[in-house]
């Protein structure tokens, strides 16, 4: 029930709640729904926000659109191919992107290299 409330309903996990998270050693993270590769592990980083967050993804690998819940306007991404809600981006990352892609834990599986 979850993971359908996270991919396709688009819902949040609860912060701090996924392992992944803490996960510092070397690999791949994949979509959660349809395995496409999503993120190096080196473009992840602590935001301290208490979800995953990665400064850039893999080309091709996520589209966005905009989000207008909560009375703001946010930047949604998905999975490209498979349609998979991951979580939303935010322009107050590390350099030299800029940017924070704030991803659910359960959209991802990570695969060590």
């Amino acid at each position: 029930p979850e993971s359908y409330y996270i991919l396709r309903e688009e819902g949040t996990e609860r912060a701090f709640s996924s392992q992944l998270n803490n996960e510092k050693r070397k690999g791949v993270f994949h979509c959660a729904g349809c395995d496409l590769p999503l993120f190096l592990s080196d473009k992840k980083f602590d935001s301290g926000t208490g979800w995953p967050s990665f400064s850039k993804e893999i080309a091709g690998a996520i589209g966005t659109r905009k989000d207008r819940k909560f009375f703001m306007i946010r930047t949604e991404c998905h999975c490209s191919n498979c349609g998979s809600h991951l979580g939303h981006i935010f322009d107050d990352g590390p350099e030299p992107t800029g940017k924070r892609h704030c991803i659910n834990g359960i959209s991802l599986v990570f695969r060590k290299t």
